[in-house]
């Protein structure tokens, strides 16, 4: 897109190669983090948090903490603890499995995850269906949702791609706030509703990390970050 000054035009790229960083950037944005499991292994925060290319620096992290009614990640613990040491706004994520009780996931993730203050919400990744009815899955959603914003009394978020929000989830969960995965876009994600949080890239490098990592957004400035934490 170009914007028109006088005679002459002044391109405004939406996306950015950032070398140290190893991925196009989207510009539009004033709040960049990541995200992490068992798969990026042993972290050190350290170099996250003291990484800036240019104008851009790692200002949050969700990690992976539950999956399931029992499974708890393996570098979850450390992680968090470590975020929490260099000051890093952290928050944890459960991936759902739609064959299980949504109620009993959630314990699960409740027993895992001490919330404190400045800590992000608690997310629900939801990315499969595994052969259950949308009845089924929709159902173990509210289950989990339910549960864990009345332990916690802040709304969760919900993370899913596009695609998967508009086949399963439609507007039933309209009213909570969406962490959203699109890939290949210039400006923002292609999905109708508001969004939250934008995962524009899975394969980022990060001072402190061996592999690839996601890379996200934040659909607002810093003082709207600030309103998110838990207070």
């Amino acid at each position: 897109m170009a914007a028109y000054y006088g005679f002459r035009y002044v391109y405004r790229p939406k996306f950015v190669h950032y070398p140290g960083f190893g991925i196009d950037i989207p510009v539009n944005y004033t709040v960049h983090g990541i995200d992490v499991s068992r798969h990026q292994s042993i972290i050190d925060w350290g170099d996250v948090k003291a990484m800036q290319v240019k104008d851009i620096k790692i200002s949050f992290t969700f990690m992976k903490a539950t999956e399931g009614i029992q499974n708890v990640d393996d570098q979850f613990r450390d992680n968090w603890q470590a975020a929490k040491e260099e000051a890093i706004p952290r928050g944890a994520y459960h991936f759902f499995v739609p064959s299980k009780s949504g109620k009993l996931q959630a314990q699960n993730f409740i027993s895992t995850v001490r919330l404190k203050k400045g800590d992000l919400p608690p997310v629900l990744d939801i990315e499969q269906i595994n052969n259950t009815s949308i009845t089924k899955l929709q159902q173990g959603i509210t289950e989990w949702l339910t549960t864990v914003e009345a332990y916690y009394n802040v709304k969760p978020i919900i993370y899913t791609n596009a695609s998967f929000y508009n086949s399963f989830l439609g507007d039933k969960f309209d009213g909570y706030p969406l962490w959203v995965a699109h890939y290949l876009v210039k400006d923002k994600p292609r999905i109708q509703r508001t969004w939250t949080f934008w995962q524009h890239n899975e394969t980022g490098q990060v001072n402190g990390i061996e592999s690839y990592v996601d890379f996200n957004v934040f659909n607002g400035d810093s003082t709207a970050f600030k309103e998110l934490l838990i207070k």
